[in-house]
């Protein structure tokens, strides 16, 4: 399959009126591409493992808009079939339109063949293996890779396998190893561990692997089970140790029966904190007494908020660490 591309070189003030102008003419979905830094707000709701790195912002943006080609090459927009030429004559008018009330810097429009992409799997190539101090974490497709530290070859503990889909975390995030490293200090044999918001059940397997008793995940995704499934196999995890449970702990009376109440040595969330602030009062409920509740997720500024929380609930704040802009908290159950 192949696609013409269209992109317009613009001014990041003016994405919003071109974007609205080219669906006037049959161009729906912008990919935009510019530098403006993210905001503290909009990197916690991402909450990805990879950022990606970006130059200054100097005020221009790059738009571009893909129309799959036709067997007989030409495209077709609201059902009329055009020439790639035509279209482009159709973007020039409307950005000499727009010209007349908005600065729209450059404004010049570009057009080119490009093959489909497999979207799926095109984010591998950012993700290999790595290091958690002494556990490597490495993804399905690949083969460990020799790593000489101190004139020595550097041998794990552990190997973690992960193959995490598009829909869960990697592991890279620095909250995701601020957790693991906590959960190290307090995990034991006899540690019954419960991981709310599981995702692909990356901190619960890994906990099940350095040796705790049982795990129960909760997520709201249906994406979990099969991606839990998948990493229970590729670690050698029964699953029977690892019972995952579908819905919301907060507000759902079926989900905190099935979860059940004092049950728990250490209760896990890396999450938000618009979610671990409401959170805490189950979590305690489900904690055993001298139980730990260990919270990621949490940028570095909102960490006051999280340990009001815990307080409000009778929890002694233990620790609040950070890696990076986030932190996490840990609290005990009196």
């Amino acid at each position: 399959m192949k696609w013409m591309r269209f992109r317009i070189r613009t001014k990041t003030d003016a994405e919003d009126i071109l974007i609205s102008f080219m669906e006037d003419i049959g161009l729906d979905g912008a990919q935009i591409e510019d530098n403006v830094p993210l905001t503290a707000a909009e990197k916690e709701q991402m909450f990805v493992d990879i950022l990606p790195e970006t130059k200054a912002d100097d005020g221009t943006a790059v738009l571009s808009f893909y129309l799959e080609e036709n067997e007989d090459g030409s495209l077709t927009v609201d059902g009329e079939k055009c020439t790639p030429e035509e279209i482009r004559s159709r973007i020039l008018d409307k950005i000499e339109e727009i010209r007349a009330f908005t600065d729209l810097g450059e404004g010049t429009v570009s057009v080119d063949e490009t093959e489909d992409i497999d979207w799926i799997n095109n984010w591998k190539q950012y993700f290999h293996q790595f290091w958690i101090d002494d556990i490597l974490v490495i993804p399905s497709w690949e083969e460990p890779e020799k790593v000489i530290e101190n004139g020595r070859e550097k041998v794990p503990f552990l190997t973690f396998h992960i193959d995490p889909g598009t829909a869960f975390g990697t592991g890279m995030h620095e909250t995701t190893q601020l957790c693991i490293r906590r959960l190290r200090q307090f995990i034991t044999p006899q540690t019954d561990l419960l991981d709310v918001g599981t995702g692909s059940g990356i901190l619960a397997l890994l906990a099940l692997k350095l040796g705790i008793r049982s795990a129960v995940g909760t997520d709201l995704d249906p994406c979990t089970l099969p991606a839990i499934a998948d990493n229970c196999a590729a670690n050698g995890v029964d699953p029977a140790r690892f019972d995952v449970i579908l819905g919301n702990l907060i507000d759902a009376p079926s989900v905190q029966e099935r979860v059940g109440e004092g049950r728990y040595d250490v209760v896990l969330a890396n999450i938000l904190p618009d979610v671990l602030i409401p959170l805490t009062p189950q979590a305690v409920r489900c904690l055993k007494p001298g139980g730990i509740y260990i919270t990621s997720g949490i940028l570095i500024e909102r960490a006051g908020s999280v340990e009001d929380a815990m307080r409000r609930e009778g929890l002694e704040i233990l620790e609040t660490i950070r890696q990076g802009e986030w932190c996490c908290v840990t609290g005990r159950k009196k």
